[in-house]
């Protein structure tokens, strides 16, 4: 497991729940507005933490934290996946995957074997944008990617939510709205406005959020929709 950084305390990132973060290197996407360039350019990478570290900090969380956090990056393309959450499931922890959701072979694997408590997809686009933002330019099999893990998600009995970052450059309102339109019966639709703090393309520093008036005009049309959403 190639681990780029931990968080080891955190109350936002798995509902309800006292997490730490695991953040792993490399991703398959190249999203321009990316917030963790330092996990995505292999040129910016930080020295690994080695899993040992990891579990020996986290056997003296124990009673202490509730759930392990692992997002990265893009965890789903590391090969030891599924043995290092089960090595943190026998220690009794909850566990929480964010994912982009591009190998759905392998987030059917980790729902076969119950490996996962909360799923946190992100959908970057309306499928017919989907390999312009993503950076990834096989929209076909992409795609069909896309379409077999939102199914695989909504179909499992595990709590999730799905997630898209707004940045005003390159979605409009009704962008938003075709995608919420892929998610029928999801649990969670979390939209969330792009801040320019640091980004994967430099040149999105400069991008435009959406203003205030923007999201209480989303608001109004996704409230007319089955769907429970929040801005954060």
């Amino acid at each position: 497991m190639l681990i780029g950084a931990l968080q080891r305390f955190s109350l936002l990132d798995y509902p309800g729940k006292i997490s730490c973060i695991v953040f792993t290197q490399g991703c398959n996407f190249r999203c321009p507005y990316c917030h963790n360039p330092e996990l995505v350019d292999s040129r910016l990478f930080m020295p690994k933490i080695m899993p040992q570290v990891f579990f020996s900090f986290l056997e003296k969380r124990i009673k202490k934290i509730d759930a392990v956090v692992i997002t990265g990056g893009e965890p789903t393309i590391q090969s030891d996946l599924p043995e290092f959450i089960r090595k943190i499931k026998a220690l009794d922890f909850l566990v929480k995957l964010d994912t982009n959701g591009s190998r759905p072979e392998v987030l059917s694997a980790l729902l076969d074997n119950k490996l996962l408590d909360y799923i946190a997809m992100d959908i970057k686009a309306p499928l017919d944008l989907y390999g312009k933002i993503s950076g990834v330019y096989k929209n076909g099999s992409l795609n069909t990617a896309i379409r077999e893990s939102i199914d695989l998600i909504i179909n499992s009995e595990v709590e999730h939510e799905f997630r898209t970052t707004i940045v005003k450059d390159l979605l409009s309102k009704e962008h938003i709205l075709n995608i919420s339109g892929l998610i029928p019966g999801a649990k969670k639709y979390v939209l969330q406005n792009f801040v320019p703090s640091k980004t994967l393309d430099h040149r999105f520093m400069d991008s435009t959020t959406f203003s205030q008036s923007d999201l209480d005009d989303l608001t109004h049309k996704l409230k007319a929709l089955p769907l429970k959403f929040e801005i954060r």
